[in-house]
């Protein structure tokens, strides 16, 4: 099955990647085509969570983008069950592409295959039990939609509902759709 979902998605990027060729052999490659972005999010508490995501793009049509990034995330988990305590640190560092199709003015389609590498440990007081997670790679697969709502001539604010198709154990995203809110310029 995951097969089928990542040959799509590899898909959707490579008819974008032919268009960009198409556009290429016209008239080259245009800087005004180029845009930045990507998500900060940040939680403080008993779950502590910090993301800062930055991307790259490449608007190849009017219609349809692709580009890349970086991720970098931080989780806390800090649980009291009556007499002990579970607390768990992760780190996350990983790289991401993306394909993004407009069908109609304000709503995109996103696509975003990453891996991530963790590394992190859980502890659970009194008694001082300890597990480490040693470095591992984990994919995810991004699947959503969402708006652009315009912020200026040529900005835009994000919103999207996305989720993890890969469902990996390890994987930042959990087993929920979730929001993410970023910024393009």
């Amino acid at each position: 099955m995951m097969k089928r979902v990542y040959m799509a998605c590899l898909l959707f990027i490579s008819i974008g990647l032919q268009a960009q060729e198409k556009q290429q052999k016209t008239g080259g490659l245009d800087p005004s085509r180029l845009f930045f972005g990507g998500n900060f999010g940040a939680n403080f508490g008993n779950f502590t969570f910090i993301n800062v995501s930055p991307q790259v793009g490449y608007r190849v049509t009017p219609r349809f983008a692709a580009g890349g990034g970086v991720n970098f995330i931080y989780q806390s988990n800090k649980v009291n069950y009556g007499s002990y305590q579970q607390k768990s640190n992760y780190g996350y560092a990983g790289l991401n592409a993306f394909g993004r199709l407009n069908p109609v003015r304000l709503l995109l389609l996103n696509v975003q295959p990453e891996v991530n590498y963790i590394w992190g440990k859980t502890t659970q007081t009194p008694g001082g039990l300890e597990s480490r997670q040693e470095g591992k790679f984990v994919p995810s697969l991004l699947v959503g939609g969402g708006v652009a709502i315009p912020a200026g001539q040529r900005s835009s604010l994000v919103a999207m509902l996305q989720y993890d198709l890969a469902q990996n154990n390890l994987s930042p995203y959990g087993r929920s759709a979730f929001l993410t809110f970023g910024f393009n310029f």
